[in-house]
């Protein structure tokens, strides 16, 4: 059994981390995919704070910062926050002054993570490869932690079908070979945003054929009222947990026709 203490004397919050994964396997397995395109990412976030582009440093950096508050790794997602606050605000001195104490600490998270997981190396990501299904449940959120987390609850009951932003999702809904029978849709997405997709819907009148909840950290009780001037099953605040997560998809599921 891999020694958690590891993790936690080095100031990673386990604890609230499993009020969305519910136990360590589930934990342990997510923290391996995090690690599969983490090298790719810290690249990005180099290429864009070199060139300047803050808009998409702002993208990538609060993708960073969720996903760092799903796992407990609370110094590196608010580390992330400062740099994605002073991005949105074009602050590049903030950015450039501040780097290496992200990248540190993100290196840092990363050597630990490898060390508690045993591992030197990391490789190819496995793709859970499972048998086709005859529905599929649309998964549409800009965290790979939260697709993967989804993915491996309903794996064996949907074909899930995963998008990073509201365009992907609606480029699904045309292109799914097997019927849509619902979507877990965040709202704060680079791009095109829920509230986005959420106007797409109202407009084509796809409530009635595809049902949506909404899964979003946002805090803003305002925005969470915009979102149920929709015709939404429901909406499931971030952290989660698999219990939470169930019981929001049976809801949405029965709403289809």
């Amino acid at each position: 059994m891999r020694d958690v203490s590891m993790l936690t004397n080095n100031g990673v919050n386990v604890k609230k981390s499993l009020e969305l994964f519910g136990d360590m396997a589930t934990y342990d397995d997510t923290l391996s995919d995090f690690l599969a395109d983490i090298d790719e990412k810290e690249e990005r976030i180099k290429q864009f704070k070199e060139s300047g582009d803050m808009a998409n440093y702002a993208i990538l950096v609060h993708g960073l910062k969720s996903d760092s508050k799903y796992f407990g790794f609370d110094k590196l997602a608010e580390l992330a926050y400062q740099h994605e606050m002073a991005s949105k605000d074009n602050n590049l001195y903030y950015v450039t002054e501040n780097f290496d104490a992200l990248i540190l600490e993100l290196d840092r998270i990363v050597h630990l993570v490898k060390q508690y997981l045993g591992i030197e190396e990391v490789g190819t990501a496995t793709t859970i490869v499972a048998p086709k299904k005859d529905r599929a449940l649309i998964v549409v959120d800009d965290s790979a932690v939260i697709k993967t987390f989804i993915q491996k609850i309903f794996n064996n009951q949907f074909e899930i079908l995963m998008a990073n932003d509201g365009q992907e999702a609606l480029n699904l809904i045309s292109n799914s070979a097997v019927p849509v029978v619902g979507m877990l849709l965040d709202l704060n997405m680079p791009k095109v945003n829920g509230f986005q997709v959420l106007e797409y819907f109202r407009t084509n009148n796809l409530f009635d054929k595809i049902p949506v909840s909404i899964i979003t950290g946002v805090g803003d009780d305002q925005l969470v009222a915009k979102a149920f001037e929709y015709p939404i099953v429901d909406i499931l605040r971030k952290p989660f947990n698999e219990r939470d997560i169930k019981d929001v998809v049976e809801r949405t599921i029965q709403y289809a026709h």
